[in-house]
């Protein structure tokens, strides 16, 4: 085999970015993931330093679900039915905006729990909306052969921001303080915004509902009535909600690693640092066929790397079994996201992507709250270390019970 040969099997698929509406769309995210990893770092360490509390570090997750779902849904109903250009840009500035008030209350130096809550709420209603807008616009904008190759090149630029973004907050939180890391987050959404200006008219095609919760309703009974879809959701939810550890990286770092915010950055970027690998390497995984059962299978491979990770006493044990589980999400999240765009028309998408990021963003939240609210019961390893083989057992049950997802096949 050539060296050429392997790139073409093995590195992923770059040729959706020869597409400028897409290029742009994928710089803009590339730029402004990174100021979020940023945020996600400081305003979790925030808050711990407010309350000194795993619990009220959780409750992040919940100011994050509820408008997650709701505009989640919402959003994604209008984008079934208005111009997807300006409900994405419309999306996007609310997000900025919520980063703009973050940063306000950081400089003026009146940090209080309950506004961080609630501007990471207005936050997750601007994301919501536009996130669901943006998974629906990208079978638009290019032809359905290369889709499977954009979603792998989306998870790896989040992925990217992912590990920098909390590299970078850890840095800025020692050098500079929360409002440094807030700052480069406002600065760098920018670029989002212009990617979403940049785009063409997305007039909606074929029949168009009236958007409103009975338009969300079809949307859900469409899921409803099919097993692959419906399970692809059920796997992806046990994998967040059981495994995900993310709101006890900070009492983790506190009790094993002095409480040195360096390694939160580390901690909070090594899945990550994963799913680049993961995504760098992804042109096999849209080769395979039977999705189904490789969805249950790296399911598993992730929920058992985080148990591993939450036994391991050295830091680098700690970042490599994460970084395990990161390169196995990412592969489940190109093969998911696939699926989806794939299996529903134009006119059911946005309501599609609506629900898929109600799940996808939704899930990790409800996530960071099981994972704060076992650690305070039970106590850090036993809410660390049982959530992660529970996700193993739980998704084999159900991946593997339901015929259809079993043995469904790529189209």
């Amino acid at each position: 085999m050539t060296f050429g040969d392997f790139v073409k099997r093995h590195l992923v698929d770059t040729r959706p970015l020869s597409v400028p509406a897409y290029r742009r769309l994928w710089i803009g995210q590339a730029v402004s993931h990174v100021g979020l990893g940023a945020t996600v770092v400081a305003v979790s360490q925030q808050v711990y330093d407010l309350t000194g509390s795993s619990f009220w570090v959780g409750m992040l997750g919940l100011a994050n679900l509820i408008p997650l779902v709701i505009f989640g849904l919402w959003g994604g109903a209008v984008a079934d039915a208005v111009d997807r250009r300006k409900l994405l840009v419309a999306g996007s500035a609310v997000a900025w905006v919520s980063t703009m008030l973050i940063l306000i209350q950081a400089l003026a130096g009146v940090p209080n729990v309950y506004v961080l809550l609630a501007t990471v709420a207005v936050g997750a209603a601007g994301f919501a909306v536009s996130s669901s807008t943006r998974g629906a616009i990208i079978p638009r904008l290019l032809p359905a052969e290369l889709v499977p190759s954009a979603n792998a090149l989306n998870s790896l630029v989040y992925s990217i921001g992912a590990v920098a973004g909390p590299m970078i907050g850890g840095i800025l939180l020692t050098e500079g303080g929360y409002a440094a890391a807030y700052a480069v987050d406002a600065l760098l959404f920018t670029a989002s915004l212009y990617a979403a200006f940049r785009l063409p008219a997305l007039a909606p095609q074929g029949e168009v509902s009236r958007p409103g919760w009975r338009s969300v309703a079809e949307g859900l009974r469409f899921i409803a009535t099919s097993p692959v879809l419906l399970m692809s959701f059920v796997v992806d939810i046990i994998a967040m909600v059981f495994a995900l550890p993310r709101a006890l990286f900070p009492e983790l770092v506190d009790l094993r690693f002095g409480g040195d915010l360096n390694v939160l950055g580390w901690l909070v970027a090594s899945m990550a640092a994963g799913s680049v690998i993961g995504g760098l390497f992804s042109g096999w995984v849209t080769r395979v066929t039977r999705q189904g059962l490789a969805l249950t299978a790296v399911i598993a491979v992730w929920g058992l790397a985080v148990a591993a990770a939450g036994l391991a006493q050295q830091l680098w044990l700690v970042l490599l079994f994460m970084a395990v589980g990161g390169a196995a999400d990412v592969v489940s999240s190109v093969w998911r996201q696939s699926i989806l765009q794939l299996y529903a028309p134009d006119e059911m998408r946005g309501r599609m992507q609506g629900v898929f990021m109600v799940v996808v963003a939704g899930g990790p939240r409800l996530g960071d709250v099981r994972a704060g609210a076992t650690a305070t019961a039970f106590g850090l390893t036993t809410a660390w270390v049982g959530g992660g083989i529970a996700c193993a057992l739980a998704v084999f049950v159900a991946g593997l019970s339901v015929a259809g997802f079993r043995n469904y096949r790529a189209r």
